[in-house]
């Protein structure tokens, strides 16, 4: 771009839009970090490009928590003197307008690892600096991006084990921190749409429980991981599986919107070795960073094979016979959490009040939508992508190939959890489910999990009429288990075949 083409203001400093996507931080920021030191202004930016992101948009829920985390954001800039410019439309087309407008000269931003979203951002980078600004990316997201990872024979990885053992053994670079207390800003602000203006807080008022449970923005990712460190970490090995026990982070809305990195989690964990210097410093920590290690796993995985979201891994899956559901019964009675098996139940209605479900109940849920119901995992995927806030594409996808038995180190889909005993089992109190079935909370600990097995007299005292306040199963364990296995059967490699 030629300088005559830029405002006359702009010319007494070079400035550098810094484009914001999900990193929505400030420390720990290697695009601000270099924008910072490559010196004039800093121009933040946000564009809503639904368009852009395709068939992948921001669903529901990550929308309500995407208007809290940029108000968060907004506020952290001001703080320093800066401000958030927010527009809407083609990121290659807003960008080339404040490029014009404000004169800068370059554009930084973090690097993301969807496929479609590589692709875009690959031809951003050609054609900007084809026209002499400067457009660089960096890595924000990822403890190892997935280009340098590879096994022995420089093939992805596609079992969790090895890879995460490699990764164990390279090194982890120590988060940066931003020190200047404020950075430069432009001589003339561009024009920028009101937050507000992108529509991005549900209309239906579902999201009312999200307020309860979060806290989105930087700060709030900050508590939750120096809380969780200093507390449930270190049983985290134990209690993680129990939904109604607070022993997970809860920290994979704040990492997918990139309130807080991975480099910080590890290093906070590394704070907590100080004393002992041992690290991991304990079981429960170590097995916590694996589950950072599935996330850095998940992004692998979709790096290098585009294809997941939509198809499974293992083209032996393409031809499963999933069954009709030709009006959407079945999948309305699981999403809306009336199935009739009280863990799988309580784990949709925690979604839909929390934006979020607890993992052991994830696998439940997950299991019975793709085995006792058979219907196909793209269904449940589709789902959660519009209502977790966490809804991530490397994650989601990983999470839902894993429980169909189509993906990379999934479980074998001959394994069928029994929604009866996974209840028995993990909630055997029963506590997990009064909080979210408040019809079932007066029926007795021994019949929580299996309602339909208790005696009349039992379910006329707790208040419950099968069928009426709460649904009987709407499949039955044994007949649903039987046509899965027969189903995986017709798919099978025949035997003598190479596989």
């Amino acid at each position: 771009m030629e300088d005559a083409a830029r405002p006359p203001w702009a010319l007494t400093m070079k400035s550098t839009l810094l484009w914001f996507r999900q990193d929505l931080r400030l420390q720990d920021n290697p695009a601000l970090a270099a924008a910072i030191a490559r010196g004039g202004a800093v121009v933040p930016v946000f564009i809503l490009d639904d368009e852009g992101e395709g068939r992948w948009r921001p669903g529901g829920a990550s929308r309500w928590w995407l208007h809290q985390s940029l108000t968060s954001l907004d506020a952290s800039l001001r703080s320093r003197g800066s401000r958030l410019v927010i527009a809407r439309g083609s990121s290659e087309a807003v960008l080339q307008t404040l490029v014009e407008s404000t004169g800068s000269d370059a554009i930084y931003w973090n690097r993301r690892y969807e496929p479609a979203i590589i692709a875009r951002d690959a031809g951003l980078k050609k054609s900007f600096n084809a026209a002499g600004i400067e457009a660089k990316s960096f890595n924000a997201a990822l403890l190892n991006e997935p280009h340098t990872v590879s096994n022995k024979q420089g093939n992805p990885f596609q079992v969790f084990t090895p890879y995460w053992r490699h990764c164990l053994t390279l090194p982890v670079e120590a988060p940066t921190k931003l020190i200047h207390a404020r950075f430069a800003a432009p001589s003339r602000w561009p024009e920028s749409l009101a937050l507000e203006e992108l529509g991005l807080l549900p209309t239906r008022p579902w999201a009312a429980g999200f307020g309860e449970v979060w806290t989105p923005g930087e700060a709030g990712a900050a508590k939750r991981v120096k809380s969780f460190v200093a507390g449930a970490m270190e049983s985290y090995s134990d209690k993680r599986n129990f939904p109604a026990v607070d022993g997970t982070s809860m920290l994979s809305p704040h990492l997918h919107f990139g309130e807080i990195g991975p480099r910080q989690v590890w290093a906070a964990v590394q704070a907590e070795s100080r004393d002992s210097g041992v690290f991991p410093p304990s079981k429960g920590a170590g097995v916590f960073l694996s589950e950072v290690g599935w996330r850095e796993f998940a992004h692998q995985l979709l790096f290098h094979f585009n294809h997941t979201p939509e198809r499974p891994l293992r083209e032996d899956f393409a031809r499963f016979p999933w069954a009709r559901d030709p009006h959407g019964t079945m999948l309305r009675a699981w999403q809306k959490g009336r199935t009739g098996y009280p863990i799988v139940d309580a784990g949709m209605r925690q979604l839909w009040h929390t934006g979020w479900m607890h993992n052991r109940v994830r696998m439940i849920v997950g299991s019975f939508l793709v085995k006792h119901l058979r219907l196909s995992w793209t269904a449940g995927a589709a789902w959660f992508w519009d209502t977790l806030v966490d809804a991530d594409l490397a994650s989601n996808t990983l999470g839902w190939q894993w429980s169909a038995g189509c993906g990379a180190d999934a479980a074998p889909y001959f394994r069928i959890f029994a929604p009866v005993l996974q209840g028995l089992k993990f909630d055997s109190e029963g506590s997990y489910v009064r909080r979210w079935i408040p019809e079932l909370a007066h029926l007795p600990s021994e019949h929580l999990h299996a309602p339909w097995e208790a005696p009349p007299g039992v379910l006329a005292k707790a208040g419950i009429r099968l069928g009426e306040t709460y649904p009987s199963p709407i499949v039955e364990h044994t007949a649903a288990r039987n046509a899965a296995l027969a189903a995986l059967k017709s798919i099978r490699t025949p035997a003598g075949s190479a596989e």
